[in-house]
């Protein structure tokens, strides 16, 4: 691993679901207009830069902002789907903490659905691969996934992605301070 590898990271655009708060999994959504307007605008963020690797989830809303940032040919890799949810599968955290109270992603399970022990090792080998890439890498995800694969940079547990509000259609930056891990922009 080199101490100046970087993982540019980027939230899918807006869809129906991300704009209302509902947890968005499976559901394979497509993005809205104006998500597919900003997705587009990353385009001139990113064009310039030269990436060793470039990363999708092979749902429809981080594929098409990976093609609408100018990214058609990015590879697909299923470790990039986002935190499945189960039966909190399009429910708002509102609705579920009616019946639980206190309840995040973070701290209590998603009944049928992956724990974030799951969502790390899932995680882990997205961090390898990008540790192992020879330069700066590129990765369209969602929101969730994106933050857990942020504290496992970080040496952190998946349950401190909590620590990082990720909105869509925003570029991250992951690298090093010498050999430490550590987020170089955030939500820009």
């Amino acid at each position: 691993m080199s101490d100046d590898a970087e993982v540019w990271l980027v939230r899918h655009g807006e869809t129906e679901w991300s704009r209302s708060g509902r947890h968005t999994s499976t559901t394979d959504l497509p993005l809205l207009p104006d998500g597919e307007r900003v997705a587009r605008g990353l385009r001139d963020r990113l064009c310039d830069r030269e990436f060793a690797l470039v990363l999708t989830s092979p749902r429809e809303r981080a594929r098409r902002t990976a093609d609408l940032a100018g990214f058609a040919d990015a590879e697909v890799d299923a470790d990039l789907v986002e935190w499945t949810y189960g039966e909190y599968e399009g429910v708002t955290t509102e609705e579920i903490r009616r019946t639980v109270p206190g309840w995040t992603v973070w701290s209590a399970p998603c009944p049928g659905g992956e724990s974030a022990e799951e969502v790390s090792a899932r995680l882990d080998r997205v961090v390898a691969r990008a540790r192992g890439a020879g330069g700066p890498v590129l990765v369209f995800g969602h929101g969730h996934a994106l933050r857990v694969l942020t504290a496992r940079w970080l040496d952190l547990p998946a349950t401190d992605g909590r620590l990082f509000r990720l909105d869509t259609a925003t570029v991250s930056v992951l690298g090093h301070e010498r050999e430490s891990p550590v987020v170089l922009r955030w939500n820009s």
